[in-house]
């Protein structure tokens, strides 16, 4: 669970996909740290929904797949930063609000329009079956020779 800390900002690929960054905050884990930040990237329809159902303040809980960038500074060191691109986010209320799954294309990965509406409904379980009675009691159970027990 994160709160956004910086409003979804749209943009486009030259192949017109949509991509969608933004800034999230973490709690730490002891309370004498300080929290985390982590930039969080959607693409294709869920990076439309983000930009137009999110706002700053949002609590949000987010999966996804963990990247981490190396990029060259120009102070002569380079820099690792990490980012979630994120496959499904969730409401405070823990419904989902949209899916994408990632395929791999090449060196790039894309995403599939193939989005769950918050509408559809889970599917209900299935009835354990019944166990049958039993119909022997201890008395009947005749002990095994070590040489019959099976391997």
């Amino acid at each position: 669970m994160a709160q956004i800390i910086q409003d979804p900002q749209l943009r486009y690929t030259p192949d017109e996909t949509p991509v969608t960054e933004m800034l999230v905050e973490f709690s730490a884990v002891r309370a004498e740290d300080p929290p985390h930040k982590l930039k969080v990237v959607g693409w294709g329809n869920l990076a439309t929904e983000l930009a137009q159902g999110y706002h700053q303040g949002d609590q949000v809980i987010l999966q996804g797949s963990l990247r981490m960038n190396t990029f060259d500074r120009p102070e002569g060191f380079k820099e690792k930063r990490a980012e979630l691109v994120v496959s499904r986010i969730y409401s405070l209320h823990g419904e989902p609000v949209a899916t994408k799954p990632l395929a791999a294309v090449g060196a790039t990965a894309r995403v599939q329009d193939n989005v769950t509406p918050i509408s559809t409904p889970a599917p209900a379980p299935r009835p354990l079956p019944t166990p049958a009675p039993v119909t022997s009691s201890p008395a009947d159970i005749q002990p095994l020779e070590e040489d019959e027990i099976p391997f």
